[in-house]
């Protein structure tokens, strides 16, 4: 009898990928388990998540997990420049393409051949520029900026935005098929609110380098200020975190992080602890099957019903929430637009009146 070789080991999974990658919530865990299974892959990756959650430490460890880690990683920042300077930046030009151009250039994803280009706020980019990098995703090739020679490439991409790009194709911001192209995994980095039981272990981390940098001996923490860290819902997330303890470590007196060298936004958006909705939403599942089952009893047919109901249920409360446009359907269920399609002509399920049956 064979036996099935698990592919990946469960606990190594759920290890940060990375050095400096720090958080042992179910939110981060999630994370690292889908990071660590698409880096071996060939496969292109889209971060999303609100600034200063980490989308570039997640972009390079997915690079140094992978089989191109000896290659380079190249990032580019697609929302600091204008559409004639990216272009160039990213595919390169030949001399006298345009003014300035005295000389060849290769471009980022040459410079990134066998290895991984990171996109940062590809949802910056023009409509020009999303027809080239489709072009590049597709066919592995591209012209520079003034050439008509065809330059093949084998780079992986990363892209990351810091806005839901479902949003943005139904908003006819950004092109659907490169969407579907860079979709191939989506990883969601979760802001620092809803991982608040890692900010303890980012402090430390923090206070640490901090320390190092300063040689200063910043090791405890006052109770009060540790609540008012723990009670902020920072907007600007870990970068945010990283600058306040920076700020405590330099004007610290002594070998305590205390409330006062808190910024006084801090200080002030404290709030009362809420529940954790993980653990509601847990509940309220339980019961939903508890109850299911003891309606059912030992019939599978109910069962079998009891899945397909709150499966159509699902899918016809989300469809009418995104207005019944269904590639932002498809990606707040987590499934593609076909498999969408499928599951509305099953249900009777209509996007003309927003889900309604």
């Amino acid at each position: 009898m064979s036996q099935t070789i698990p592919l990946y080991d469960p606990d190594d999974l759920a290890r940060p990928p990375a050095p400096g990658i720090i958080g042992s919530g179910p939110a981060m865990q999630r994370v690292y388990r889908l990071t660590r299974q698409v880096a071996r892959s060939k496969a292109s990756v889209l971060l999303l998540g609100e600034t200063g959650t980490g989308k570039e430490l997640i972009a390079r460890a997915i690079h140094e997990n992978s089989p191109r880690k000896n290659g380079p990683y190249v990032r580019v920042n697609c929302g600091a420049l204008s559409e004639s300077l990216l272009e160039s930046e990213l595919f390169g030009h030949v001399r006298g393409a345009f003014t300035g151009a005295v000389a060849d250039r290769i471009g980022r994803f040459e410079a990134a051949h066998k290895g991984t280009i990171f996109l940062d706020e590809i949802n910056s980019t023009t409509d020009k520029l999303q027809v080239k990098l489709l072009r590049v995703l597709q066919h592995k090739e591209f012209e520079r900026v003034g050439d008509t020679r065809t330059i093949s490439v084998d780079t992986r991409v990363v892209a990351a935005s810091n806005r839901d790009l479902a949003d943005e194709v139904a908003a006819g911001r950004f092109r659907e098929d490169l969407y579907y192209r860079l979709n191939v995994v989506t990883i969601h980095l979760p802001p620092l609110r809803q991982r608040r039981e890692d900010i303890v272990d980012l402090v430390t981390h923090f206070l640490q380098i901090y320390n190092e940098e300063n040689d200063r001996y910043v090791v405890h923490i006052q109770k009060e200020a540790l609540q008012a860290l723990q009670d902020y819902d920072w907007p600007g997330n870990v970068r945010e975190l990283q600058n306040y303890i920076e700020r405590a470590v330099v004007l610290a007196p002594g070998d305590e992080l205390t409330l006062d060298l808190l910024p006084e936004v801090v200080v002030r958006g404290r709030r009362p602890a809420e529940p954790d909705q993980g653990d509601d939403l847990d509940r309220m599942i339980q019961q939903l099957v508890r109850t299911a089952l003891e309606q059912a009893g030992e019939e599978q047919d109910q069962l079998y019903e009891v899945v397909h109901r709150v499966e159509r249920e699902l899918i016809a409360q989300v469809l009418r929430q995104c207005g019944g446009v269904q590639v932002k359907t498809a990606s707040r269920l987590g499934i593609n637009r076909n498999t969408l399609h499928k599951k509305l002509r099953q249900y009777g399920l209509s996007t003309r009146n927003n889900g309604a049956w």
